[in-house]
């Protein structure tokens, strides 16, 4: 080492240093970036809400439905608690009055199905032995076979799947005890909110309001007055359409002489404008079924009357009444009753049409619309028509051409009287300027 240092001091040159490892070749000894755990920190604890989150929304999934439901039901009856508070009745009892007389009416159409359900029932058991007699006189008569009443009436009564059945069914009454119990919680939900959004409407507003600018206040309100008008337009025009069709339909069957006509004439007008889609054919189905076991020509002019006030009310009645109220086209609302069904079931298709109605209003008050051009087919057809009319000549020939995309000429004529030059369709002389 001595021989070497004084050997480079004699040449005046000094030792070159070691190899020094650098941070980034160490890759055991490099440390950790600075924002690395907070950045992993701040990851977990996102992760965290949003899982919290989901599983307060899958928890409160059923509140937030019957929230929606009571904020339109409160939509609907607005308008009617509008009405009696513009005249001097406080909106808490203008509110009480309305919800008091859907009670009633709703209570009354469940005692008149009800009281016609049990009729039918008490009915099918009196007369469940003269069923069964013409039913085992088919079988013995088609089959060649032997049985009695006694005999079927033994077996079912002693057969496994019977036993079974009502088994089950007494283990499964506390499950519907409970399910009951919990359907009229909702119920109760549902009107204790609307009651409360219908009663404290302009309140709610300004509480609204107040948190967001002035322009946007506006913006809210303009929403708001256009969801009452669509909301409880649809429910009144509903309602007007379910008294037209019950009364129809009662004075068919009271005509036919079916029992229970006044119950069925409201099951008709009800279930078959507030059930979508599918409510004409349900409404329609017990009628039919009732008026069969009086006559079965009966079943067969309920059903074509059925079929045909359908049709009536489709093109004539509805276009007329919803014209004003919940202009929306057909398809869309049909679209829009499959789209509310498979998002929230039976509650979405209930609110989809007044909810589309209402997006629709509100989106053509801010989408500005502009003038449809003339369609340039709609020229060529014209001039089509006027050469088939006058027949094939020099002259029909360039709407022809004009037709196929080749510019057209104008048909020569004789000059006409007083247009200078000889020109036809010349400008007047008065018309030119000085100089021409």
């Amino acid at each position: 080492m001595r021989v070497t240092d004084e050997t480079s001091s004699r040449d005046g040159s000094r030792p070159a240093d070691p190899p020094q490892a650098r941070p980034d070749d160490d890759r055991y000894g490099a440390r950790m970036p600075r924002w690395l755990p907070r950045a992993m920190v701040l990851a977990l604890a996102l992760v965290a809400c949003f899982q919290l989150a989901t599983w307060g929304f899958h928890q409160l999934i059923g509140l937030l439905l019957n929230v929606l439901i009571a904020f339109f039901l409160a939509l609907a009856v607005e308008p009617a608690v509008d009405w009696m508070a513009a005249r001097g009745m406080r909106r808490g009892l203008a509110t009480g009055l309305v919800f008091l007389a859907i009670l009633v009416g709703t209570i009354g159409f469940f005692a008149l199905l009800g009281s016609m359900v049990a009729g039918q029932i008490a009915t099918m058991v009196e007369e469940f032995p003269q069923y069964l007699d013409s039913v085992i006189s088919w079988i013995n008569d088609t089959f060649h076979t032997h049985l009695s009443r006694v005999q079927v009436q033994n077996n079912l009564l002693n057969s496994d799947w019977l036993q079974k059945y009502v088994q089950d069914s007494a283990n499964n009454v506390l499950a519907v005890s409970a399910q009951v119990l919990g359907g009229l919680f909702n119920l109760l939900t549902i009107a204790l909110f609307s009651f409360y959004f219908a009663a404290d409407g302009p309140r709610l507003r300004r509480a609204l309001c107040s948190v967001l600018p002035p322009r946007r206040q506006a913006e809210v309100l303009r929403a708001w007055e256009i969801a009452v008008a669509k909301t409880g337009g649809y429910l009144y025009s509903r309602g007007l359409m379910a008294l037209i069709s019950g009364v129809s339909h009662y004075v068919l069957l009271e005509i036919l002489g079916v029992p229970y006509a006044p119950a069925l004439g409201i099951w008709v007008g009800l279930i078959s404008q507030f059930v979508p889609t599918i409510g004409t054919y349900l409404a329609g189905a017990l009628p039919i079924l009732i008026a069969f076991t009086v006559n079965p020509w009966y079943a067969l002019w309920v059903f074509g009357f059925v079929v045909v006030y359908q049709q009536f009310e489709n093109y004539l009645l509805q276009p007329r009444i919803t014209a004003k109220t919940v202009d929306i086209h057909p398809a869309v609302a049909f679209g829009s009753v499959i789209a509310g069904t498979a998002l929230m079931g039976a509650v979405g298709a209930l609110i989809a049409i007044p909810a589309t109605a209402t997006l629709q209003a509100f989106l053509g008050a801010y989408v500005k619309r502009y003038e449809v051009t003339a369609d340039p087919r709609a020229g060529f057809r014209a001039r089509r028509r006027s050469r088939a009319r006058d027949g094939a000549g020099e002259g029909a020939s360039e709407p022809a051409r004009a037709a196929d995309g080749e510019p057209a000429r104008a048909p020569e004529r004789e000059p006409a009287a007083g247009a200078p030059g000889g020109e036809e369709g010349g400008v007047p002389q008065a018309a030119r300027p000085a100089g021409e």
